[in-house]
């Protein structure tokens, strides 16, 4: 009797196992072949934000198979915030494409140098500076930009630094002029700071010389002018820009779809 319970569990375990990988096999498979084929997307926040504004992207990418990861940016200084984010990419199997807002631009120009697995780089109305030049400096270099008297009071740090944040009451129409007011007030709410000495502080490389880049931006940006960014889009001959009539400086959050599809297109090129 007991040699013949024993036997019936053994056979009802092994048809549960078999039931199980026949329900589960063509999921495993299914999960691994959907995003196999394309790259990972890597989205690095800028200035006066923080991963939240990526929100509508990311769901766009996700809804086209393609795995995303919102990189967190301390914002503390371009080559400490660009080595964290050469840690994360080198982690990732397979190809990358890296894309930053503002100041997230000078961030992913300073991590991708060196990166094999790089293959895009996408530029959200950011900078893309060149070796030697700051943000600061390239947003004063054309007129437009109207971020300075929309600036709270500095927070001193204790370590002799200031962090910078806009003033709430300003937030949305310098910031996200056309994003909804109630969004907008969210936004400036959970606005993460920058410290004075990163926009100031000058790249070391310039990753755009040497990998393939793409650019979005529109035509009401107030933190950097839209001539500096055509400039900069020039100067790395892009593939592609998209200029979007009216936007503010956070596209991403207005346009989603305009964003994804364009990081899209880097993904699927060539």
């Amino acid at each position: 009797m007991k040699r013949s319970t024993k036997r019936l569990g053994s056979a009802l375990a092994g048809a549960l196992a078999l039931a199980v990988m026949a329900i589960g096999s063509p999921l495993v498979v299914h999960a691994a072949t959907s995003t196999s084929h394309k790259p990972t997307v890597v989205l690095v926040h800028g200035a006066f934000a923080d991963s939240s504004s990526w929100n509508g992207v990311i769901r766009h990418l996700q809804s086209d198979g393609y795995r995303v990861i919102a990189a967190p940016n301390e914002l503390r200084s371009v080559k400490g915030d660009a080595a964290e984010v050469n840690s994360l990419v080198r982690s990732i199997s397979g190809p990358v494409v890296l894309v930053g807002h503002s100041y997230g631009g000078p961030v992913i120009s300073e991590a991708a140098t060196g990166l094999q697995n790089v293959k895009a780089l996408v530029y959200v109305a950011a900078f893309a500076p060149d070796v030697g030049e700051s943000a600061a400096e390239l947003a004063g270099r054309f007129p437009g930009s109207t971020l300075g008297p929309a600036l709270a009071p500095p927070v001193s740090l204790a370590d002799g630094g200031k962090d910078l944040y806009i003033d709430q009451d300003k937030f949305r129409a310098q910031f996200a002029a056309d994003v909804p007011a109630a969004q907008a007030k969210l936004m400036a709410v959970g606005q993460r700071p920058i410290t004075d000495a990163a926009l100031h502080e000058a790249s070391t490389s310039a990753a755009w010389k040497t990998i393939p880049s793409w650019f979005v931006y529109g035509t009401a940006d107030l933190n950097i002018p839209p001539a500096a960014q055509a400039f900069m889009a020039k100067r790395a001959h892009a593939k592609d820009v998209e200029v979007i009539k009216g936007a503010s400086h956070v596209v991403m959050v207005s346009h989603p779809d305009v964003v994804a599809r364009l990081i899209e297109t880097a993904a699927l090129s060539k």
